[in-house]
């Protein structure tokens, strides 16, 4: 077993499941310490288990990306015990409301907006302090982030919002030394799909692990490079 982040501290939201829990796999079975955060505590459980199961350790706390408090806190506790953090992966997301435009429920739309454009800058606001020169952020957009579905009206302005906040975030801490990658996959066999196409061809689909190794790749990158965007598809190319 490989152990090329030896001393490094990874903090993965939404780590319980999908692509999330396959990057908490491949860091800590790299020799990462990896802090994941979750809401549901039956998946963080089932995840934890699963870890356990395959001789590697995380660290779960329950966290919503959506309340800045909780997530002040979050990294004021990582602060205090580790002094540190070199990888954040604001992975945690969610589709919304799967309807056309005019039937987006306010409240649905709400929900996708906080979840995946202002959860990563509150997540970005207070990691950045803990971080040093040679740290990076990961954003998980999507491919989204540049492409527009039916649909998916508030999957798509979050993402695509998300992206713009990644390139700002990029700029703002190049001259720190920290870097900031969008990640887009494609489509990955998650659990999302049930919530907008329940009958999708997952077996054309990546899986997340293979998402998870191309994270683990950029974060293998030489301080001197950048790789300011992550972009995998699946071979059958768009479904």
């Amino acid at each position: 077993m490989a152990h090329e982040f030896n001393g490094k501290l990874a903090v993965v939201t939404g780590g319980s499941r999908g692509i999330g829990l396959a990057v908490v796999e491949a860091l800590a079975s790299r020799g990462c310490k990896v802090v994941f955060t979750f809401r549901d505590t039956g998946s963080a459980q089932t995840a934890s288990a699963k870890l356990k199961a395959a001789n590697l350790s995380a660290i779960p706390i329950q966290c919503d990306i959506r309340d800045e408090q909780a997530v002040r806190r979050l990294f004021e506790v990582l602060g205090d015990k580790f002094k540190q953090l070199d990888f954040l992966i604001n992975n945690a997301g969610i589709f919304g409301p799967a309807v056309a435009i005019d039937q987006v429920p306010t409240d649905g739309w709400r929900e996708a907006l906080e979840t995946n454009l202002t959860g990563p800058f509150l997540c970005s606001k207070y990691a950045v302090p803990l971080m040093q020169r040679g740290a990076i952020i990961v954003n998980n957009l999507s491919v989204a982030a540049n492409q527009a579905f039916p649909n998916s009206a508030a999957y798509a302005a979050s993402k695509q919002g998300a992206l713009g906040l990644t390139n700002a975030m990029r700029e703002d801490l190049r001259s720190r030394g920290i870097r900031v990658i969008a990640l887009m996959p494609g489509a990955t066999e998650t659990e999302i799909w049930n919530q907008f196409w329940p009958e999708a061809p997952k077996e054309k689909m990546m899986r997340p692990q293979d998402v998870a190794q191309a994270v683990v790749a950029a974060l293998l990158m030489p301080e001197r490079t950048s790789m300011d965007e992550i972009r995998i598809q699946p071979a059958v190319g768009r479904l």
